[in-house]
């Protein structure tokens, strides 16, 4: 699985177990609605580091909790 797959499974995962949607997301972290919309439907290929750490503290979590998940086991980082 590229890594970019197992970010975008993260953030679903993440965003189901806080019971919220993408535009929830998006407004509490501060990143444009958009952006979050394409990168979970899988348009856009990539998302910043930056992004996902907005995301991790809109959603009270640390990086290493975000990354400390399975789906990041066996990833590849070439799309």
């Amino acid at each position: 699985m590229y890594l970019s797959d197992a970010m975008r499974i993260r953030i679903k995962k993440l965003i189901e177990q806080n019971n919220i949607n993408g535009n929830k997301l998006a407004l509490n972290s501060g990143i444009n609605r958009s952006n979050i919309k394409r990168f979970l439907r899988g348009k856009n290929k990539s998302i910043t580091i930056e992004s996902i750490t907005l995301i991790c503290q809109s959603l009270g979590i640390t990086l290493k909790d975000f990354f400390d998940d399975e789906v990041f086991e066996n990833v590849d980082v070439k799309d």
